[in-house]
């Protein structure tokens, strides 16, 4: 009888995880973010305004008189970036913004570019709509993640936007993710990822544009993923550049274990076995890194009330991650290595438009929302992506996954590129790789149409 009980159990599992049928896209449905509840009068055709970065003479004061007041605390002697922000090189960071950095200058940098907002379920959305001036050009959605903006992409774009560009150009729309820049933040609990995946369809609706790619890093590689999920008629293929699968299955024991010796028996490459192995070692490593994550996904208003009080506090947080997920070895700098692969007007730039706009509560809550339940039990790790998607793996990434896990999530990959340098903010860090991997990837797309 054991026998039998046992043998059936066996049988209903290996049904429920190889027969059992997920459903293929995810339902928009609607939401509403503004204050209140939503009121009759409400219409989903909200005018969309230009719109201008401007900041007031006063903000920029106090921004100065803050910045003249910190209070530092020493840096452990040879400590260098691995207690975090070194502050001896934070005094110097701080004496830069405060007498060499000109905002004014990058606010005309900004706006180089046309921005507009519109309200969509009762919060204004902030993006840049840039056309190349060809009636060919294709429609492209690139979004940012944490604790990026818009801005990572400003170079991307003027790529883009060139005479001549590559397939004629791209008409490119940015958005700052809702509760993130310019872009107002929810007024209620449960804004995640999907509910940013319509909100953007939303947007791109009203824009006119009915098909289009989408790009995405960080969170913006999920928003671009559940955008695919959701209207896959209106998502002409996905490229990104972070890319983490969390339904690996039976996949993932044999993966590990056979991996560093027998790499082709599970599909990897040598490139795949030197990114991910010795295996317990990286997972140390992300569980040494994602302190931020464990603190944002639980409480993040209490340290976002620190930071959104001290400018200092903001630039040191965000900044060290711009050290350690560029290249984990700029650890071992003073200076975290920040200058090597960003300009310190670009890095301060990002932490401006978060200080200025206050934003950086806002912004840390989407890992609440979206970590605060069990990722498993949501419906869009129950669906599979069936638009085409195209996958950059940069060697500096926290979290490398190979082609045969992304299978299990991406059904249609034409493109998977291993690249050479770089790490966790690829379009910001590396332009000229992204725009090159993102062009391949539509060439292919559109080749196979």
């Amino acid at each position: 009888m054991l026998l039998i009980i046992f043998t059936l159990a066996v049988g209903a599992l290996l049904y429920y995880v190889f027969m059992r049928k997920n459903p293929q896209s995810i339902p928009e449905g609607d939401g509403w973010w503004g204050e209140g509840d939503r009121r009759a009068s409400e219409v989903d055709d909200e005018p969309i305004e230009p719109f201008k970065i401007e900041v007031s003479e006063q903000m920029i004061q106090d921004l100065h008189s803050r910045l003249d007041n910190t209070r530092f605390t020493p840096s452990l002697e040879g400590s260098s970036f691995h207690y975090g922000f070194n502050s001896t090189y934070l005094r110097k960071l701080v004496a830069y913004w405060r007498n060499n950095y000109d905002w004014q200058k990058q606010v005309e940098h900004l706006n180089s570019f046309p921005h507009y907002r519109t309200k969509i379920e009762g919060i204004q959305v902030h993006f840049i709509h840039v056309k190349p001036g060809v009636r060919a050009a294709r429609p492209l959605m690139m979004i940012h993640g944490w604790p990026g903006s818009f801005y990572e992409f400003y170079k991307v774009i003027a790529q883009l936007m060139e005479p001549g560009a590559q397939l004629g150009g791209f008409e490119v729309v940015c958005p700052s993710i809702p509760g993130y820049g310019f872009s107002e933040a929810p007024h209620r609990p449960g804004f995640n990822s999907l509910a940013a995946a319509r909100v953007f369809h939303k947007l791109m609706r009203r824009l006119g544009l009915e098909r289009f790619y989408v790009h995405g890093g960080d969170w913006g590689s999920l928003i671009a993923t559940n955008m695919a999920q959701m209207n896959p008629e209106n998502v002409k293929g996905i490229h990104l550049n972070f890319f983490p699968v969390s339904r690996l299955g039976l996949q993932l024991l044999p993966s590990v274990i056979l991996g560093p010796y027998l790499p082709s028996l599970v599909g990897f490459t040598r490139t795949d076995v030197e990114r991910m192995f010795p295996f317990v070692k990286n997972i140390y490593t992300m569980l040494r890194e994602s302190g931020y994550m464990h603190i944002q996904g639980t409480k993040p208003d209490t340290v976002g009330s620190a930071l959104n009080d001290s400018p200092v506090g903001l630039a040191a947080y965000i900044l060290e991650k711009f050290s350690s997920w560029t290249s984990l070895g700029f650890q071992d700098l003073e200076d975290g290595g920040l200058d090597r692969k960003f300009s310190l007007d670009e890095l301060l730039t990002n932490v401006m438009i978060y200080w200025v706009t206050g934003s950086i509560t806002s912004s840390m809550r989407m890992y609440k929302e979206n970590l605060g339940v069990n990722l498993m039990s949501r419906i869009d790790a129950k669906v599979g992506v069936h638009v085409p998607a195209g996958l950059a793996a940069f060697p500096n990434e926290l979290m490398h996954v190979p082609l045969a896990w992304a299978k299990q999530k991406y059904k249609r990959i034409v493109s998977y590129s291993y690249m050479s340098r770089g790490g966790h903010f690829a379009a910001f860090e590396e332009p000229q790789m992204i725009v090159d991997d993102l062009v391949r990837f539509v060439q292919c797309v559109e080749k196979s149409d």
